[in-house]
């Protein structure tokens, strides 16, 4: 499951805000990674299961991905475009033989070769169409298959765009979107695909003389209602809407909600209309592994602001820059399948020993997020308006980085208060941690 959001201000010179949380299986590490500016001496690469036609130029990347795989669930170029993928779920079957590219696939290539958000758009149907995307984006359950839904985004403008195989339909964004696990695109749109109303008749999944409604002819209905999409989103909507000067503050609240139970939450009673998600057994079983909200500016440098971690709750927004290296593996090593000293299972580590008193144990860890992350937003605005250089971003970078390894290494030298969540949802986390050697 996943959420991401895009609001756009009214003022036109004003700053567009990207976020979303990456919802996976919680023993699927995710990485955060930059990719250089790039011209190839082949005209073909791998994606994640197949071979495709690429240019051989590719610009500079920032991504959120799962350490195992090609494509990415978040990511932003070096030109401000950001892109963020969900899974959702359609009448269009699946051959799972994986001959198509997934959903991340689609974001990486499209990154890699637009400079706005309407070139990565039409690249994404580009792919989507050449190639298709019966492609499983799963880690462990190598059965389960999704299709995908796309917000793409610039510095002046966003879409949503939503597929169904082949399929697809996009409107563009006025105000505050969100999406989540769900088609949402009904009535109203602003592209479609050539043979998309056709093909939804001639299955009957639409009368030919009712208006054409892209959600009802393709959205499957189990699978959305397992996922409280619909919630999800509108929460989201909801939340993004009530602001009425939309902030990078506002950004990180809304990553870090969870739902009907946002004010008084624990873990164990976590469920799947949580936008800050938490796995607790059959029904909730996936969390939120991966979190990044994008400043993306008219005249300025885009600041990309990544936890790098789990649960964003529990964790920190850190701000990363365009043109310099901190994102090489000297400072974020590569993670594996189990548990290792990269800074996503460091941080594991910390998340699943709060999981068991969540009051009692993050108390600490909230109050040093609030102090620092209200520090680093002083020291990005400085930066951006009135010191800006890559030495310095980079400075501002390691600080941050610096400053949170800090705050996880004294929590993991302390001792955690004992089990109030039950005997079911600890022998979750006990299978869950034996299985990667934690």
């Amino acid at each position: 499951m996943c959420d991401t959001f895009v609001h756009i201000p009214s003022q036109k010179d004003a700053t567009i805000i990207f976020g979303k949380n990456s919802d996976r299986e919680p023993n699927e590490a995710q990485q955060i990674v930059r990719y250089p500016r790039t011209i190839r001496t082949q005209k073909t690469l791998k994606a994640t299961f197949i071979d495709i036609e690429h240019p051989i130029e590719t610009y500079e990347v920032i991504l959120s991905k799962p350490f195992q795989m090609f494509g990415a669930e978040i990511g932003c170029n070096e030109f401000g475009v950001a892109i963020g993928n969900e899974a959702v779920f359609t009448k269009i079957p699946f051959d799972k033989k994986n001959p198509g590219l997934t959903g991340m696939d689609l974001l990486r290539l499209s990154l890699e070769i637009s400079k706005t958000a309407s070139e990565a758009l039409h690249h994404i149907i580009y792919y989507l169409e050449k190639y298709g995307q019966d492609a499983c984006g799963v880690y462990a359950d190598k059965n389960f298959y999704y299709h995908n839904s796309f917000i793409v985004a610039d510095k002046s403008e966003a879409y949503v765009l939503e597929t169904a195989g082949k399929h697809w339909v996009f409107e563009k964004v006025n105000g505050y979107r969100a999406i989540s696990n769900g088609l949402s695109i009904e009535e109203k749109y602003d592209g479609i695909s050539k043979n998309a109303i056709e093909f939804a008749q001639k299955k009957s999944w639409i009368k030919k003389n009712e208006t054409f409604n892209f959600k009802k002819a393709y959205s499957q209905w189990l699978m959305p209602k397992l996922a409280a999409c619909e919630f999800r989103r509108n929460n989201s909507e909801q939340q993004g809407k009530n602001y009425a000067d939309f902030t990078i503050e506002n950004a990180f609240q809304i990553l870090r909600s969870h739902g009907e139970h946002n004010q008084h939450f624990l873990p164990q009673n976590s469920n799947t209309k949580s936008i800050c998600m938490h796995a607790a057994g059959l029904l909730t079983p996936s969390q939120t592994t991966g979190s990044m909200v994008v400043e993306l500016r008219k005249e300025k440098p885009a600041s990309v602001w990544l936890t790098g971690t789990s649960a964003p709750c529990i964790s920190f927004f850190k701000p990363f820059y365009f043109g310099n290296d901190i994102l090489e593996e000297t400072n974020f090593l590569k993670p594996t399948a189990f548990a290792d000293e990269s800074y996503w299972w460091k941080w594991e580590k910390l998340h699943r020993s709060v999981l068991k008193n969540y009051t009692e144990n993050t108390a600490f860890i909230k109050l040093k997020q609030h102090e620092l992350e209200k520090f680093w937003i002083k020291q990005d605005k400085i930066l951006i308006d009135d010191n800006w250089n890559v030495i310095n971003a980079k400075h501002v970078s390691l600080k941050a980085l610096k400053e949170s390894i800090e705050v996880r290494d004294y929590v993991l030298s302390k001792s955690f208060k004992k089990s109030t969540t039950g005997f079911f949802y600890d022998r979750y986390w006990s299978k869950q941690n034996k299985k990667v050697n934690l």
